[in-house]
């Protein structure tokens, strides 16, 4: 044979076998795609979720009763127990709020009823539902005006999620749609809720959490003019608002806004609703959203005005620390247990501190109601003998049943709140902060690095140890001599870091009967501060230096 039929050979070979080689890779390839890709088709652990479809109405108001429909299907199991939450996110009490469910039902799609069993307190149980659709039929009944439950009369209806949706355990992260029917004579409905493209009575949450985040406010409601920061939009939207300044108003409240959206640096919402539900009922922070007590003919003087600034900057500020700069407990939620932690003083006692900072930022304070404030919060606790019974960790802790100001009645006087410590503490730990970095840092970088490391990138809360290990990196020194105001209940050497921006707390007693002497504290500047404490006090104070 020739040589160059010989290498013919060869080369017609060798490309067969590349050939064969190039197949048996390919096939190679697709049955590893095939073995890697079928468990994740038909792997039993992934779970189709069922769907959730609550219809809402309100046929009498005049009853204080609404009513809930829940259409539901796609069930993989026969049996399942229904759950109303037991509290809601941001009111740290057990609310019970299955007192308020009556007449509840559950029917097939013929309307044949299905027996549902009441396992406990707030808990139903439904069989025979496999892959099936049915509905459950309940009402709620509404009593008390308070930020943290529903109530419903002639005029509007105020709706708590939490008091209203009930929710199935391992199923939180499942979407939930809401239709709401509404009554005629009401003009618009103000929530945090997605609203469903064309409709305006439809809205969807991508789950409970999101669900029980947006209360929803229904009735005549009155809608301010509307501002943008950093090109977000931002509502005032409220029933019974009242009568008042309107658009000096909300210029006030633009800059409280963009005040605190400078501390972190960054929105992360489309669109931010502040929801004014009447009159003296609190205020309860949300994502995206948050629900107040307001109104507005109250805003007659500088004083009131100042008030509800801090107020609805505390509120505002919250949907950064807490909702996003949070403790580790504090979510996932156990909605029927309730979720404990041992730094409510953070979440709120800082958030009280901020409220300051940010209407003194915002240039609508002076420096001596600046210091007032500070002031009502060191004679609070200074008068207040259960600063030498409980320490800040164990008041947040047990806020679950001391209540978020401390045990009152016979037990007062043995307890203490986080919010007129906590932001003692939180002006201290800004001071400790500034004095050991020269003033090149401060706690606002100890809240932007928790934002940034925690909520952004580890996505979840921080320990107990992992907040103060964040300070003492920030400040480069141990602050273990500081912390023990938090965990302990040892009486605070104020001057010591007062002292740090220039500051002194002077002492005077308000009565001349020794039986009954209060303490009354007052915050001043030193003489002949030096250069540092100078350098600090007019950072602080936002004053040129």
């Amino acid at each position: 044979m020739k040589k160059s039929s010989i290498s013919q050979i060869t080369n017609q070979v060798e490309l067969q076998q590349n050939q064969s080689t190039l197949l048996f890779k390919g096939f190679k390839l697709i049955l590893i795609l095939i073995i890697t890709t079928l468990p994740v088709i038909y792997s039993p652990a992934q779970v189709i979720k069922p769907l959730f479809f609550y219809t809402l109405s309100i046929p009498n108001p005049t009853t204080h009763i609404y009513h809930i429909e829940l259409h539901t299907s796609g069930w993989s199991k026969d049996t399942v127990q229904f759950k109303m939450p037991r509290w809601m996110p941001g009111y740290y009490q057990i609310m019970d709020y299955s007192n308020d469910v009556n007449n509840i039902f559950a029917k097939n799609d013929q309307g044949r009823d299905i027996p549902l069993k009441r396992i406990n307190k707030n808990t139903w149980e439904i069989t025979g539902i496999k892959s099936k659709s049915f509905d459950l039929v309940y009402d709620i009944k509404t009593s008390r005006q308070f930020v943290a439950n529903s109530y419903i009369d002639s005029n509007h209806a105020y709706l708590i999620p939490a008091n209203t949706f009930l929710y199935v355990d391992g199923f939180l992260d499942t979407p939930v749609s809401v239709k709401i029917i509404n009554n005629p004579s009401w003009n618009k409905i103000a929530t945090g809720l997605e609203m469903v493209k064309g409709k305006t009575n439809e809205f969807t949450a991508s789950d409970f959490d999101i669900l029980y985040d947006c209360p929803i406010l229904i009735g005549n409601l009155e809608e301010l003019s509307s501002f943008k920061v950093n090109g977000i939009e931002h509502r005032f939207i409220g029933y019974n608002i009242g009568t008042f300044d309107r658009t000096n108003f909300i210029n006030k409240l633009k800059l409280i806004v963009k005040s605190a959206v400078d501390i972190i640096g960054d929105i992360p919402y489309n669109q931010y609703t502040f929801i004014a539900i009447g009159p003296g009922r609190g205020g309860i922070e949300h994502l995206n959203n948050t629900t107040i007590s307001f109104d507005g003919s109250q805003l007659n003087s500088e004083e009131e005005m100042n008030k509800m600034m801090n107020f609805l900057a505390h509120e505002y500020f919250h949907h950064f620390n807490v909702k996003r700069i949070r403790p580790f407990e504090v979510g996932p939620f156990d909605y029927d247990k309730g979720s404990k932690t041992n730094l409510l003083w953070v979440s709120e006692g800082l958030s009280v501190y901020y409220e300051y900072l940010i209407v003194k930022r915002a240039g609508l304070i002076n420096n001596r109601i600046f210091f007032e404030d500070f002031e009502r919060n060191i004679n609070t606790v200074e008068n207040n003998p259960g600063r030498l019974y409980q320490s800040l960790t164990q008041a947040s802790y047990n806020t679950w049943k001391d209540g978020p100001f401390g045990k009152q009645g016979e037990e007062r006087g043995k307890s203490i709140s986080y919010y007129e410590k906590g932001p003692i503490i939180g002006l201290l730990l800004d001071f400790a902060i500034r004095n050991a970095t020269q003033n090149e840092k401060t706690l606002d970088n100890v809240m932007q690095y928790l934002y940034w490391e925690y909520y952004k990138k580890k996505q979840r809360g921080f320990t107990d140890a992992e907040f103060q290990q964040t300070c003492e990196i920030i400040a480069g020194v141990s602050l273990t001599s500081l912390f023990e105001y938090v965990y302990t209940a040892k009486e605070i050497d104020y001057n010591t870091y007062l002292n740090f921006g220039g500051l002194k707390l002077d002492l005077k007693l308000n009565d001349t009967d020794s039986a009954k002497q209060k303490k009354k504290y007052t915050l001043n500047r030193i003489s002949n501060p030096n250069s540092l404490q100078l350098t600090i006090l007019n950072s602080w104070l936002g004053e040129q230096y």
